[in-house]
């Protein structure tokens, strides 16, 4: 198959994303996309896709069978599944709540609207490692589980080019590593492949390597193997005073910010967490550790309010357990919070600065007037984080990237006792991870404040976690001091 794309222009919300964009693809070449956030990668597979519209041409031909139709496949790295009345319309503490399971399909029902063909359904679900999933609510999946759906469901439609957004983030180091070799796989029954991901965690089959830079195409090359990049650098990137100010500030009095004892959660009669037995005292700061599907994310939802489960528990948040009468509210106040499926669910039609401010509030969109010094606080992070420029455009028109660093500015605004930060960095580049990872140092430095942080990458987490507690299955496998 060849590839052929010649002046290819693309122009979205009044801005250029990309620019007079030319590039020769070959038969036998699998390519990468590789640059940083808003450097163009997705509208580049998105073009190609033919999902956008674009000015220029692209032309895919078949150089075995001229007048074959190429069957293109794009996987972006968000996806938002329907539930059984054919709606989308989720909201992030969805998952958490067992009775709306039922109100979705399971993995087989969804794999069986695209093939009735058992065994090749089985024979993909084995490669990309959902067999395991398959009557299990789509509501229920973690992150990593969704991702691997989507890549089986792309290859029971056959395709003759697959293009894949980023399918590495929220896989934790087994995943990445079977995906890698589930696309060599792929490949090597004559799939085409382009994939936008680090360069870190490219397959053996990617071929050749375009950067980007600013809507254009910089510089076309083979790929440096992971071993040979160099690891993040925490190089001073911004002026983190402003950060560094929370380092003096007290919080509110407390003791123990988390508090579980034998906690239980069962979803459908499949246990989640099994006999939890885990206390997070105040200034500590604790990266939450485990495979995709282990329990993290509702180990995290029990915390934040988000898990209705937590009142039929023993749990106690800030010294104090959890249904003895302070309301959701009372809880969030204290708490500042990012995750994956809040990313995916939140409002994205408010603008940046909006979106930032509803953090004072704990609110998914800003829903009353903010006084000065509120003003003042959002715009010292929109400064921090290079985003001025973004202030009054809608969070849907940021590349992802930006839209992640906009979230996390709303997680710390309020100067939270608590931060609960999952997979804080999914979706950053690197120059964007060591600002991140640097900004959260800069805020740990206060011993007041209390840390719970997961990342699939160890290389991504920050220099002040001095804790670890690792799951496994739902339970505890480690707790490490």
């Amino acid at each position: 198959m060849r590839i052929s794309i010649q002046n290819v222009n693309v122009v979205l919300a009044g801005t250029e994303v990309l620019n007079d964009v030319s590039i020769e693809m070959y038969p036998n070449e699998h390519w990468a996309f590789i640059g940083e956030s808003g450097s163009g990668k997705s509208m580049l597979a998105k073009a190609i896709s033919k999902k956008i519209y674009f000015s220029g041409s692209i032309e895919i031909t078949n150089a075995l069978e001229q007048n074959h139709h190429v069957n293109v496949e794009l996987i972006e790295q968000q996806h938002r599944f329907k539930n059984k009345q054919n709606t989308n319309q989720f909201y992030y503490q969805q998952r958490f709540n067992s009775a709306d399971s039922e109100e979705t399909i399971t993995v087989r029902q969804e794999l069986n609207q695209i093939s009735k063909n058992e065994s090749t359904i089985q024979t993909w679900s084995k490669i990309f490692s959902i067999e395991k999933l398959l009557e299990k609510s789509l509501l229920l999946l973690s992150n990593g589980e969704n991702k691997r759906l989507q890549l089986t469901k792309a290859m029971l439609k056959n395709p003759d080019l697959l293009i894949l957004d980023n399918p590495f983030v929220g896989l934790d180091k087994s995943g990445r590593e079977e995906l890698a070799m589930a696309l060599d796989m792929i490949t090597e029954k004559g799939v085409k492949l382009i994939i936008i991901a680090q360069e870190k965690d490219l397959p053996k089959c990617i071929s050749h390597v375009a950067v980007l830079r600013d809507g254009r195409i910089i510089e076309c090359r083979p790929p440096i193997r992971k071993n040979s990049i160099p690891p993040i650098k925490n190089n001073i990137l911004l002026n983190l005073d402003y950060a560094a100010e929370f380092s003096s500030k007290e919080t509110f009095p407390f003791t123990t910010a988390i508090k579980m004892v034998n906690v239980n959660v069962i979803y459908n009669n499949t246990p989640i967490l099994k006999n939890i037995n885990w206390e997070v005292n105040k200034g500590e700061k604790w990266v939450l550790n485990g495979a995709n599907g282990s329990g993290k994310s509702t180990l995290l939802s029990l915390v934040n309010a988000d898990n209705p489960q937590a009142y039929a528990n023993e749990i106690y948040i800030f010294d104090r357990k959890k249904g003895s009468g302070e309301s959701i509210w009372d809880i969030k106040k204290n708490i500042g919070f990012v995750s994956p499926e809040l990313h995916l669910y939140f409002d994205k039609g408010i603008t940046c600065f909006q979106t930032i401010a509803s953090g004072l509030f704990d609110t998914i969109g800003l829903f009353r007037k903010i006084n000065e010094k509120h003003q003042k606080l959002v715009a010292n992070w929109l400064k921090m984080l290079h985003l001025e420029d973004f202030s009054t455009k809608t969070l849907q028109t940021l590349p992802l990237g930006k839209q992640r660093l906009v979230l996390l500015a709303r997680a710390l605004v309020k100067n939270p006792a608590l931060l609960l930060l999952d997979e804080p960095c999914q979706g950053l580049d690197q120059r964007q991870t060591e600002q991140m990872l640097q900004i959260i140092d800069a805020i740990c430095d206060n011993p007041e404040i209390t840390l719970v942080y997961t990342s699939h990458y160890a290389n991504e987490w920050p220099n002040c976690i001095n804790k670890q507690l690792t799951l496994d299955n739902g339970k505890i496998l480690k707790e490490t001091k």
